[in-house]
């Protein structure tokens, strides 16, 4: 007798614990040439051929034994559902498959994993989990090799190559590739910001932006610099000062040229170019392209002197003016 290491049931022979292992590991060998569909034995796949082929081989009839066959493949052309949920009054075409849904009304899950003892309602759902213990990936891209655990996200991956959007937004049009990424988009539309932060409130659209803001909360600032040691609450500030250290400055102005590390500087800078100077004095009226040179004219008003000489204590309203001031201090060379 051959046992099978994962459930412990026995077979008589080798082959047919070999067939039955593919229970386990999801194997599908058998694919159709019309569609790609898989099944793990060839009697699915047959059976499944007949959907292209139109072949029906059973009907409604008795057999000498008494027994009724009921076509399954006469179901997905017909689209009778003669299996109802008395729960919901919800249809289905096999009785299996709404065993599978009682499962929702009733809370059952009869399929627990060995490891760590969590329990799934079908099969199927087990073995995707299993796989998290086992590692195994047994779709893989045929493009780029690149190996998956579950097929759907195998699916999502080939629209990388492809460059299908199948998924499109309502209100706007735009495109996406995952129904997560259009779900997301979708909220700007609807101003939905379902993630709330317990501490004061403030409410997101993205649960990323809340885990970001729960740092300022928290303190926690997981993002270090390799270079000086300095740390960040989010990985897109510790890109921007990575930048000091590498000299990086990826923001070109289209209109002379200069490079920025910030895409604000850049923002900022390409303002000067422009007619626009959105930012007004209300004292005098002046305007100004960024809202940085309003402040510093400002002072200028308001009479205001931050900086102040530490050898004379002599005040002035910009920094750039004491900088001045403290080469009167410094002796000259001799």
């Amino acid at each position: 007798m051959f046992a099978c290491s994962e459930c412990g049931k026995h077979f008589k022979e080798k082959s047919h614990l070999s067939t039955h292992e593919r229970i386990h590991k999801d194997e599908r060998p058998f694919s159709c040439l019309e569609c790609e569909k898989s099944f793990t034995w060839k009697s699915s796949l047959m059976h499944h051929l007949r959907s292209h082929t139109g072949e029906k081989p059973f009907s409604y009839q008795r057999l000498h034994t008494g027994k009724q066959l009921y076509s399954c493949s006469q179901r997905s052309h017909t689209g009778e559902k003669p299996f109802s949920c008395s729960e919901c009054g919800k249809c289905f075409a096999y009785n299996s498959s709404l065993a599978e849904h009682q499962r929702i009304h009733t809370g059952e899950k009869p399929y627990s994993c060995s490891n760590c003892g969590k329990c799934f309602t079908t099969q199927s759902n087990l073995l995707r989990h299993q796989r998290t213990y086992t590692g195994e990936k047994p779709f893989s891209c045929p493009e780029c090799k690149k190996c998956f655990s579950q097929k759907s996200n195998l699916n999502k991956h080939l629209r990388s190559h492809t460059g299908d959007k199948p998924l499109s937004c309502s209100e706007c049009g735009k495109c996406y590739t995952q129904k997560s990424d259009l779900v997301k988009h979708l909220r700007t539309h609807t101003g939905e910001k379902p993630y709330s932060c317990p501490e004061c409130g403030k409410c997101f659209s993205q649960k990323s932006r809340l885990t970001e803001h729960l740092r300022t909360h928290t303190g926690e600032k997981p993002y270090s610099c390799s270079e000086c040691g300095k740390c960040f609450s989010q990985k897109s500030r510790l890109t921007e000062h990575l930048r000091i250290h590498t000299g990086e400055r990826p923001f070109l102005c289209p209109k002379c040229g200069k490079c920025f590390s910030q895409k604000s500087c850049l923002r900022n800078h390409v303002r000067t170019h422009a007619v626009e100077k959105p930012y007004s004095c209300s004292e005098c009226g002046r305007c100004f392209a960024q809202r940085s040179t309003l402040v510093y004219h400002l002072k200028t008003h308001r009479g205001e002197k931050p900086f102040s000489c530490p050898e004379c204590k002599k005040c002035y309203s910009h920094k750039s003016h004491l900088m001045e001031h403290l080469r009167t201090h410094t002796p000259g060379p001799s």
